[in-house]
Formats: structure tokens, C-alpha cells, sequence
């Protein structure tokens, strides 16, 4: 079975996918049958279900249809490196030109032709034309055209657009337009009624409803989203989700799915998320993010208790940027960062949000749990450099220092580091791992990594790591702080009797 994906709505809809989709429903035996609104009304007040007509009524005028075009080259002899007479002879022949994607046209350049790219949703954020959208509704769009519901239609500038959390602002030359009033996510409750309204498959001003499944809902993305059950579909992407008092909550963007199709799992993106989003891009045309500069990773039951943190909470540092703010400091690789400002991390996820939400040059304080004791730390907050991974270099072994030592009960050969590995290596000390057999091949240890810890106390050499493990409980899983590379995790390993 193939493992399900989380799909953004990308849109890209043409009427012939419309047309299939509608000979499939056909086929199957589907028909399409007109339901009297008497019999709709008296249904719904029977069971007590929301008429959503005055919301659609007082929000669907700010709700508009976007369409992306982009710059193509239509000379199918330029993509195959035929000139005219040749392509020619296809025709004349009765040949079919070989199928081929056109090309893009180079910027700066004559194109040929504009072709349709794709269909998407927006809001109308301001009166004075401001629309609101998903990032990857216009993501490459060499033209964004917005049409009204008024059947009014706008050529519109790209203000600004953030991948991370897939929002983007476009701009129309008009006024006196319906704003949307943006909601209080905070209030949304789980199983409240909320309704969709956007362009499915290019059908404009669709109207969908259903409830909140779950808030917070963390997909792996820079945002935690709200998960509902209201019929998504590509062509919805950017559009607004809205509650029952006419107010946008959140923006459509992802379905989890695995035909491609909805399947019952929407999630949107939390308005006030956004917002913040949109005021930095219209300021700026970008956003800019803060940073510490640390590699984390979860801390899992068997650690966190291991280590004396009592409850799986926190990040885990795994690395440490040279020259960051988190490396400045005083953070080291192995602490467990648990409060960023006085707010709990409750999972690793919530650091990077904390952080990435605080204004470059704001002075900052985490706390650290290292070795079982708390720990204070003050640092200036530095800016992520946009769109770019923060790399840190990878560290080149050298050879050991002649001296050893060997523990079975732990499966482990070990030796002292260099001066040269641990200056490589950016640590005060440690042991290297020669061997790694039994209990220590089990935990995962290989030959060549660092340990930099021993049952939650700090190992500097043989010497230390020999005291260490005298005053370590052999009748418990052991904890270990390894290093590989430039990552750091915990490592548990159950001692051979």
C-alpha cells in the first residue's frame, strides 16, 4: 500500500478534467436531481442543522477567483530543434508532431503565447484591493488575473509571497471593495460549524460546510493548521475559511489524501497566522524570521525520564551552530531547551514557531535542561536568511590518541580524542568510540562516534567516563549522549549482566 501524502491544491484545473470527472460520476451511475428548497429548509430545521444563506450572502462578495497564466514558447520546431520544412513534412504526411512539453519562454524575451497555469481562490483583505492567497497559488505565475463576483476582472501584482507558510498577497487597482472581518482563532472550538467558499475545479463562488476536527494539528509544515471535514478540492486553495458569524478563521490550503482527491481531512491555516504573514509582505514584499541556530530533534519517554525531565517535552539540541546566537549563549549540543520566553515547549515543534515569530535583534531567554539541573540562558535573536537551509560544516575524524578503554557490560571500546578532533569537533571533551559490540551495537553506537555523556554527567576523557560509569545504576538503561557528525541525540543502552 502506498504511503499517503500531504498534497497542497495546486490547481491546476481545466475543463476537460471537469468533463471526466463528470462522465465517471455518469458512468457509476450517478444523476444529477434538483431538490426543492422547501423540502432543503424543512430538512434542516427538522434536524436542527445551521442555514448557512445569510453568511454566503454577507461573505461571498469578498470572496474572489484567481487565474495564473504563464509566458510559453507555442513552436513545438524550437523544443525539438526542427525548423519549419521539417515539421512541415509531419504535417503534410499525416505525422503526429511528437508530443513535447512547451517551452517556457525566457524572461526578458518575446513569448508566443500565454497559457493557462492554474485556478485558485482569494479574500479580499482591504477595501483598497489587497487580496489574500495561498503562496503556491501564484508560485511561478507570470500573470494573476482576480475576478470579481461581480464578473469584474483585475490584472493583479504579486506583493509578496512566503513559502514557509504558504501565504501570499496580491494587489488589484480598485476600490470600494468588500473586505472580509478576520475571527479570533483563539475562540474556534472543535467541532464548530464552519464553511469554505472558493473555486473547486474552476466552479467559482462553491459553497462547502462542515466542522472542526481538530485545532493545532501539526503536519510537519511551519504552522500548526486546523483540521476540518468541509469538501476541499484544487481550485480551493487560498480560499476562506469562515465561521458562523461571517468571519474568516483560517485559508483552505491542504488536503490529506490518497487518490488526490478530498477524503474527508482538510486543513487551513489559522488567520492570525496569517495575518502577521501579510502585514510583514505588505510592509516589506517579504518576511523576516528569527533564529537561534540550533539543530533539534523530539525527546522521546525512555529519554525524558532517563534524564530526569519526568514527561516527553521539549526539544532536543542535536547541534549547534558555530557563531549563532544559541552557540554565543552558551548552549551546547545534548541540552533540552524547555521554555523559550517563559513558555513551555511543549513539542519540538513549537520552538521554531516561538523563535521564528520574534523580531531579529530581540533579546531572548530559553531555558536548558543539561545534566538534571535547569539553566538560564540570554541571547540576542539573529534573522534566517531567506529561503536557505542553515548548514553547519561537518567535522573530519582524526586518528585517536593512543590509550584505551574497554567495557563490556556496555559492549564498548573506547578511546581519548585529539586536541585536533576536539577542536574539529567544537567540544571541551569526550571519548571516541572504537568498537561498539553487544549492548552498544543494540543502542545503535558505531565506531567513530563522541560520547559527551554518561548517565546524565559530563564525560571529558577515560578517566571521567570510568567515574561515570561506577556511580551509574547497572540495573537501569544507561543514557548516553552521542555524537555523530555534527548531531547529537541520546542514546539508551541496557548494560549486559
Amino acid at each position: 500500500m502506498r504511503t499517503p501524502a500531504w498534497m497542497l491544491l495546486k490547481s491546476q484545473v481545466s475543463a476537460t478534467a471537469l468533463a471526466s470527472a463528470m462522465v465517471v460520476a455518469a458512468l457509476a451511475g450517478g444523476a444529477m436531481l434538483p431538490v426543492t428548497a422547501a423540502h432543503a429548509q424543512s430538512t434542516a430545521a427538522a434536524r436542527g442543522l445551521p442555514d448557512f444563506t445569510d453568511l454566503v450572502d454577507q461573505v461571498g462578495p469578498s470572496v474572489v477567483n484567481i487565474r495564473t497564466l504563464e509566458k510559453v514558447s507555442n513552436n513545438a520546431g524550437d523544443a525539438l530543434g526542427m525548423d519549419e520544412d521539417m515539421l512541415e513534412f509531419f504535417r503534410r504526411f499525416g505525422l503526429p508532431v511528437p508530443n513535447v512539453p512547451r517551452q517556457r519562454a525566457p524572461k526578458g524575451g518575446q513569448s508566443d503565447e500565454e497559457q493557462p497555469r492554474g485556478v485558485g481562490s482569494g479574500f479580499i483583505l482591504t477595501a483598497d484591493g489587497y487580496v489574500m492567497t495561498n503562496a503556491h497559488v501564484v508560485d511561478g505565475a507570470d500573470e494573476v488575473i482576480v475576478t470579481l463576483t461581480d464578473k469584474r476582472e483585475f490584472k493583479a501584482k504579486i506583493v509578496g509571497a512566503d513559502k514557509r507558510t504558504d501565504v501570499a498577497v496580491v494587489k488589484i487597482d480598485a476600490k470600494n471593495l468588500p473586505a472580509v472581518k478576520i475571527g479570533d482563532v483563539s475562540k474556534l472550538r472543535v467541532g464548530e460549524w464552519v464553511m469554505a467558499i472558493g473555486s473547486p475545479f474552476g466552479l467559482e463562488n462553491s459553497v462547502t460546510a462542515g466542522i472542526v476536527s481538530a485545532k493545532q494539528r501539526d503536519t510537519g509544515d511551519y504552522l500548526p493548521f486546523i483540521q476540518t471535514d468541509v469538501a476541499i478540492n484544487p481550485g480551493n486553495s487560498g480560499g476562506p475559511l469562515i465561521n458562523m458569524r461571517g468571519e474568516v478563521v483560517g485559508i483552505n490550503s491542504q488536503i490529506y489524501s490518497r487518490s488526490g482527491g478530498f477524503m474527508g481531512i482538510s486543513f487551513a491555516i489559522p488567520v492570525d497566522e496569517a495575518i502577521r504573514v501579510s502585514d510583514q509582505l505588505r510592509a516589506s514584499g517579504k518576511v523576516t524570521r528569527g533564529r537561534i541556530g540550533v539543530q533539534i530533534g523530539p525527546v522521546t519517554k525512555e529519554v525524558a525520564e532517563s534524564i530526569g525531565l519526568g514527561k516527553a517535552e521539549g526539544a532536543l539540541v542535536s547541534a549547534v551552530e558555530p557563531d549563532s546566537p544559541a552557540a554565543k549563549a552558551g548552549v551546547e549540543a545534548g541540552d533540552v531547551i524547555t521554555k523559550f520566553e517563559g513558555k513551555n515547549i511543549e513539542k519540538v515543534s513549537d520552538l521554531p514557531r516561538m523563535v521564528g515569530n520574534t523580531k531579529p535583534g530581540t533579546k531572548s531567554t530559553i531555558t536548558v535542561l543539561r545534566r538534571g539541573k535547569l539553566k538560564e540562558l540570554s541571547m540576542v535573536i539573529a534573522e534566517v536568511p531567506s529561503d536557505e537551509a542553515v548548514k553547519t560544516k561537518g567535522a573530519e575524524s582524526s586518528k585517536p590518541s593512543q590509550g584505551a578503554l574497554e567495557n563490556k557490560s556496555l559492549g564498548l571500546k573506547l578511546g581519548e580524542l585529539t586536541a585536533a578532533q576536539k577542536k574539529e569537533l567544537a567540544v571541551k571533551g569526550g571519548v571516541r568510540v572504537m568498537a561498539a559490540v553487544d549492548a552498544a551495537a543494540r543502542a545503535g553506537l558505531r565506531e567513530g562516534d563522541v560520547i559527551l555523556q554518561l548517565a546524565n554527567v559530563e564525560v571529558m576523557d577515560l578517566k571521567s567516563f570510568e567515574a561515570a560509569w561506577a556511580k551509574a545504576d547497572k540495573s537501569k538503561p544507561v543514557n548516553v549522549l552521542v555524537r555523530r557528525g555534527d548531531w547529537a541525540q541520546y542514546v539508551l543502552i541496557r548494560p549486559s549482566k
